[in-house]
């Protein structure tokens, strides 16, 4: 753990895992499609793939993943969301932890896609970006995938204002040694152009 209070955190009191399940659950019996970032996900991987869902929440994406026959991994550092993720899958591997201390937290690496959703990058803890990024990147088996997802503007973030540019990202992946690999605009793949308020971004770890 760092000591430092993600901006989730702040904004949630660390007490918002049932109410996040019951909006997803709202939307699922009005007809909407909850699963396109699994979706997104699963046409990258191949066969029973190992997956990391860094910033999982209440488990509804790697829940997915799994039913689709891939071996997932959640990691929150959000009690009361992982409460429900353990809930809805027990047989499921859900961690505690602060993304920023992932190294700690005994993960096996090799990971064929690591998964942060969510706006999990714009919610970490100021000052911690680059260093998750990092963790995330050195749990990627070569070749691996890092799939982001994050608003850029205040109409796509629960924030005043976006904390990060795509242009800090990218550079926070190159100085892991991640590669830009393809960008859309949304988890349905609309290409993304210039200005766009969301960002989908996947970086790829070279092969060896």
């Amino acid at each position: 753990m760092t000591g430092q209070q993600d901006r989730w955190t702040e904004l949630t009191g660390g007490q918002a895992g049932e109410e996040y399940a019951r909006r997803f659950a709202r939307l699922a019996e009005s007809g909407h499609d909850i699963h396109g970032e699994a979706a997104f996900c699963a046409a990258l991987l191949s066969e029973a793939s190992r997956v990391l869902d860094a910033g999982c929440g209440t488990g509804r994406i790697a829940i997915r993943l799994a039913e689709l026959g891939h071996r997932c991994t959640g990691v929150d550092v959000d009690s009361s969301m992982l409460a429900v993720a353990r809930r809805t899958a027990p047989g499921q591997e859900w961690i505690l932890g602060d993304l920023a201390g992932l190294d700690t937290l005994g993960l096996d690496p090799g990971f064929d896609l690591v998964l942060a959703a969510g706006n999990v990058i714009p919610l970490l803890a100021s000052g911690t970006e680059s260093t998750v990024v990092r963790q995330l990147a050195a749990t990627l088996r070569p070749g691996g995938l890092l799939v982001t997802g994050m608003g850029l503007d205040a109409a796509h973030l629960p924030l005043p204002e976006a904390p990060l540019t795509l242009t800090d990202f990218d550079t926070w992946c190159d100085q892991a040694g991640l590669t830009l690999s393809r960008r859309y605009a949304t988890w349905s793949g609309e290409p993304y152009q210039h200005g766009c308020g969301y960002a989908v971004s996947v970086h790829a770890r070279p092969a060896v």
